[in-house]
């Protein structure tokens, strides 16, 4: 009995033998007001070592038929818990799959929500981390990227939304069909699929690389009225100009569209090309300037993993990590340097840094970089070390490398590893080459150890009681080892009068002060 987990053995050992080539998925949605469950039709093309074994994942209500390679398997031999078992594979594979899936009203899979001001039925998807397969059989790690390709059957009356430019429907027997262009090559968790009556607002850019970009904001009927839609416009701009200048890549996909849905767990998720958000980020009275900053940072956030984490997708959860820290620093720059809430590092000082330095402190902490064994210990590493500490110390790095070298050693990841998976070290090999900085020390005392430094004072005073030296000690949280030492010495011939020497840092250190009358 696999159960639901998966663990980074299983993973590995699927990613050294399968390499995905395209989905074609059919999801049937027109009996969505009467039925719990809807059909999913499947269609996937793999390559494999011949003769091995795997598996393919999916939480379904009830498999209908697998056909691999022409041949009928009987599902109640191969299914089991959340896994179909693929026997006697070949070098070029094709499978299908039939079955049904339950709508969920928990925020992963497909989500159907029914407004109780009209009665309309919303659905949008949340897949991150291990739920796609609760909407369509799939290998579901991120390092076996493919081509998706969505076919939507659902009521006349809905707009429904993919990864690609929604296609003009065509009218079919109690409703419409929707036929999406594949993606580029992509990870399960960032597909998305958003159905429903939702009202619209679409607009358009010129990216960098001259594309005509068509954007859209999407939000319930009974909250549109409620919905800055202009403002919410200004600032994906905004973040467009900021992102494409700085990270010098254009941005990878073929459209943008946010949507704003129903009883979201999180605050947004970055799917590609198509973004999601609470609808706490409609207005729907007069909020906190806290708020509305908030709010920007998100939609900066969210549109900066469209480089980092969804053109270039970390290989394993590990370095989930990376994908969030590196967000949280992208959009609190961007959000400084780009739009009007120029103050922005002083609240990720004040909020997420803080945040970062509570959680720290707890029995829970961990290293930034954490060990991800399986998909359960991924859950609890959305954390404010994942994000905040990390995001913090993301900081430290551009100054410690420098803002442009590291903007560099950015760019020329993305054109490295563009649509396909790295790790941290692939980052750090880049930012060395630009920054001339040996970076592996640096990610081991910051990045692998968990804790907070200590700081504390030592005053030597002389016998009128006349402090004669003052210094600030800092030590590290891993006891027993020194990293290195820094001080910090201040001489002063009268007390207005002061001068400041350095030595080199790292986490033990200490500032010394003296005095000299």
């Amino acid at each position: 009995m696999p159960g639901e987990n998966l663990t980074k053995v299983e993973a590995f050992t699927r990613s050294r033998l399968i390499t995905v080539k395209g989905y074609d998925i059919e999801i049937d949605l027109r009996e969505v007001a009467s039925s719990p469950t809807f059909r999913t039709t499947s269609t996937v093309t793999f390559l494999a070592e011949p003769g091995e074994s795997s598996f393919i994942d999916a939480i379904a209500h009830t498999v209908h038929r697998v056909v691999l390679n022409g041949q009928e398997l009987d599902p109640a031999d191969v299914f089991d818990d959340s896994r179909i078992l693929l026997t006697g594979l070949k070098a070029d594979n094709t499978l299908e799959i039939e079955a049904d899936f339950s709508y969920t009203n928990s925020g992963e899979g497909l989500h159907r929500f029914v407004d109780p001001v009209d009665d309309e039925i919303y659905l949008y998807t949340q897949f991150e981390v291990p739920d796609s397969r609760r909407v369509f059989p799939v290998f579901e790690q991120p390092d076996l990227k493919a081509t998706f390709r969505f076919t939507i059957h659902a009521p006349n009356h809905w707009q429904v939304v993919s990864n690609q430019p929604t296609p003009e429907p065509t009218a079919t027997e109690n409703g419409s069909t929707w036929a999406f262009g594949a993606t580029p090559r992509i990870s399960s968790y960032i597909t998305a699929l958003v159905a429903g009556p939702y009202e619209a607002v679409r607009d358009e850019l010129v990216s960098s690389s001259g594309k005509t970009i068509p954007l859209g904001v999407f939000s319930r009927k009974s909250l549109s009225q409620y919905l800055d839609t202009d403002y919410i416009l200004d600032i994906t701009r905004k973040g467009f100009e900021y992102f494409e200048r700085r990270f010098g890549v254009p941005y990878p996909f073929e459209k943008y569209d946010q949507l704003f849905v129903p009883e979201f767990n999180a605050g947004a998720m970055e799917n590609a090309g198509a973004v999601t958000f609470t609808e706490s980020y409609v207005f729907r009275s007069q909020v906190s300037d806290a708020v509305r900053e908030r709010r920007v940072v998100t939609i900066l956030h969210e549109l900066a993993h469209m480089w980092f984490g969804d053109l270039v997708t970390m290989r394993w959860w590990n370095d989930l990590w990376l994908n969030e820290s590196f967000a949280e620093w992208a959009s609190t720059i961007a959000t400084a340097e780009a739009t009007e809430w120029t103050e922005a590092w002083t609240t990720f000082q004040a909020m997420e840094k803080s945040w970062a330095y509570r959680q720290d402190q707890l029995p829970s902490t961990h290293p930034i970089v954490a060990n991800i064994r399986d998909i359960e210990d991924v859950q609890v590493n959305f954390d404010g070390i994942t994000y905040a500490k990390g995001g913090s110390v993301l900081k430290q790095l551009v100054a410690w490398v420098g803002e442009e070298a590291f903007f560099r050693g950015v760019h020329n990841y993305f054109v490295k590893h563009q649509w396909s998976n790295a790790t941290l070290s692939d980052l750090l090999e880049e930012l060395e080459d630009t920054s001339g900085r040996k970076l592996r020390h640096w990610s081991e005392l910051w990045l692998e150890t968990a804790g907070v430094n200590t700081l504390y004072p030592e005053v030597s005073v002389d016998a009128a009681g006349v402090i004669t030296d003052f210094q600030i000690r800092q030590t590290a949280p891993t006891s027993g080892r020194r990293f290195g030492h820094t001080v910090w010495r201040w001489a002063s011939t009268t007390p207005q009068r002061t001068a400041f020497s350095s030595e080199s840092g790292a986490p033990n250190s200490t500032l010394t002060v003296s005095s000299r009358r």
